[in-house]
């Protein structure tokens, strides 16, 4: 996508999980705060994310990412939507059915990670 890994992950956040506070971006991404706010910069120069004033406190503001930044991460994810068609594509019919299994499985623990 052209961008560093830090600022990828942050406008993932962004466009996949809605605006955030600058503290609620550095909570997500384990970072301090200033570091948030460089990779926040970055974003808002290229043009893929921008400060917004809160709804129902002037005082805050909201990183939100832009129609640039949501088309970029749309155009990452179905490239690799398409690279991993393909390479599925090149799998017989029992490494699918061991994928399968493996995702049933993967989703079973995923189900008892979230009720704990």
């Amino acid at each position: 996508m052209g961008l560093p890994p830090a600022q990828a992950s942050v406008l993932s956040v962004l466009v996949f999980g809605g605006a955030r506070t600058l503290s609620a971006l550095a909570d997500v991404e384990q970072v301090k705060a200033p570091t948030m706010t460089r990779i926040v910069d970055a974003l808002e120069r290229a043009g893929l994310a921008q400060r917004q004033p809160d709804a129902d406190d002037r005082r805050k503001l909201r990183i939100a990412a832009t129609t640039a930044g949501v088309r970029l991460m749309q155009q990452g994810r179905s490239r690799r939507v398409k690279a991993l068609a393909l390479a599925l594509s090149d799998l017989d019919r029992d490494e699918r059915a061991t994928l399968d299994t493996a995702i049933a499985l993967l989703g079973r623990l995923q189900l008892r990670k979230s009720g704990q």
